[in-house]
């Protein structure tokens, strides 16, 4: 299953925050929406959305003015990935049967159909036991990272074979 941008973002977002703020530390500086797209290499504007939405619903607090941002809340660290992505991902089916091209199995009750939802609701159940807190700190490096600059995301690298 591949997940939107938008819950795809909305994850890397906590997961960041998680790993440069201390939840219960009274002097975190917010983080700015410009600096978490810099670190994420997203658009300004989709992680606004993304943290529009998650400061809606608790997760993140937000800090208006000159020198405002962002922070994870408690709520954020402890929140259940597959409840997360459930949100994120919103009310969509893995295929589109009904779209602009409508499949003409969609009204004979396909099996198709229903395996895929299925499995997506599996793909959920098997990351409901995971929180946020649990993803930064099973992050090898992830919480490091966060004194010493960026926090490394992306793929992971190989290591060169060495040439004998």
């Amino acid at each position: 299953m591949q997940l939107t941008t938008f819950a795809d973002l909305g994850l890397r977002v906590l997961m960041v925050l998680g790993a440069t703020q201390a939840v219960d530390a009274a002097d975190r500086s917010p983080v700015r929406i410009q600096d978490l797209a810099d670190q994420l290499n997203a658009s300004r504007n989709h992680v606004a959305k993304v943290v529009n939405m998650l400061t809606s619903d608790g997760l993140l607090e937000s800090i208006r003015g000159r020198y405002g941002g962002v922070h994870i809340t408690e709520q954020g660290m402890r929140a259940s990935v597959g409840a997360l992505l459930r949100q994120l991902e919103g009310n969509r089916e893995v295929v589109d049967c009904e779209g602009a091209l409508q499949c003409p199995l969609a009204r004979h009750d396909c099996a198709l159909r229903r395996r895929l939802a299925a499995a997506q609701e599996a793909f959920f159940a098997t990351l409901d036991g995971d929180t946020v807190g649990d993803l930064v700190s099973a992050t090898k490096g992830l919480a490091a990272g966060a004194s010493g600059g960026p926090v490394p995301l992306g793929a992971p690298t190989l290591k060169a074979k060495p040439t004998t």
